[in-house]
């Protein structure tokens, strides 16, 4: 499936917008591991993230979204809301944070590419081959002292799971590219349907140890899930889907876990060893060779030719 080329202009909003994506996932990443010390369950975080934004989102969704549009909202809520809240959360259960950053921001451009290439017949660019292929090898070094660390019996599970959400993720991409939703309505939408279809189950039948956790605790998870992750990290990543399309934009997510090693070294004090370093450089290049658009790959092979 062609898309057109974005003008420099769209390419570099939506550079900048995959960016600020991978700044808030990063943080995402931090602030989940601050609330794995907290008596948190998988189902108390899904829950505030879909019940802030929902109170959030609902009122303007009703006003500003016609009725007509309600139907590919709920499918976006399927994929990009529920079943990538649920499924992520869901692996912290059974793997650390790092098997995240590899499987979940790893899985997020490989999917996207493999469904492209289907779409396409399979014809898939040498350029984005060798960046999804250096940004593997990347991930897989930063990493690579959590991945070999003795198991301790289910973490497979958790794997699996990252990479369910990933294909998530992937798809609520694309989709937001095909149907050309704007952002802030789609973002209004998976807030809204998420939160009507969660909370009622969530209050009903699933296990909840949210009274356990203060309110600090509390606030920093609803504010940090519900608004910043929920809201504004998806909102920026659809506008940079559409603006340098999905393989573009999926492949600076896999700068996710660099910046979340460097963030963790700074704030948690966390070591950073050769691997890590080696791995941060080698993702870098692959996010940044996947992430540029077709007419600067050119540029810089007409550079390099003279």
């Amino acid at each position: 499936m062609h898309t057109p080329s974005p003008s420099h202009a769209d390419a570099v909003r939506g550079l900048l917008a995959a960016l600020a994506v991978v700044v808030f996932w990063s943080g995402f990443n931090i602030v989940s591991r601050f609330g794995a010390t907290a008596s948190f369950t998988p189902f108390d975080i899904a829950a505030l993230r879909f019940g802030v934004s929902g109170a959030i989102a609902l009122p303007l969704y009703l006003r500003f979204v016609p009725r007509r549009d309600w139907p590919r909202h709920m499918v976006l809520a399927a994929v990009g809301g529920l079943g990538y809240g649920l499924l992520v959360y869901s692996g912290f259960a059974f793997a650390p944070s790092a098997h995240a950053g590899v499987f979940v921001n790893g899985g997020i451009p490989f999917w996207t590419i493999v469904i492209m290439a289907v779409m396409s017949g399979f014809r898939i660019a040498r350029p984005t081959v060798i960046a999804l292929a250096l940004s593997t090898c990347g991930l897989l070094l930063i990493g690579f002292e959590s991945l070999l660390a003795p198991t301790h019996g289910r973490e497979w599970v958790g794997d699996l799971l990252f990479l369910s959400a990933a294909l998530c993720w992937a798809v609520f991409g694309l989709l937001m590219r095909r149907w050309q939703i704007k952002p802030q309505l789609g973002i209004l939408g998976i807030a809204s349907f998420s939160a009507l279809a969660y909370l009622p189950v969530y209050l009903l039948w699933l296990p909840a140890n949210i009274a356990a956790a203060s309110w600090g605790e509390i606030a920093l998870q609803g504010v940090y899930q519900g608004i910043v992750a929920s809201m504004l990290a998806a909102g920026f990543y659809s506008y940079a889907v559409q603006k340098v399309g999905a393989s573009e934009a999926s492949m600076m997510l896999a700068l996710v876990p660099a910046f979340t090693a460097i963030g963790a070294f700074f704030i948690l004090g966390e070591a950073l060893g050769l691997s890590t370093i080696i791995g941060i450089a080698v993702v870098s290049v692959g996010a940044l060779l996947g992430a540029l658009p077709p007419a600067a790959l050119a540029r810089l092979r007409a550079l390099r030719s003279r």
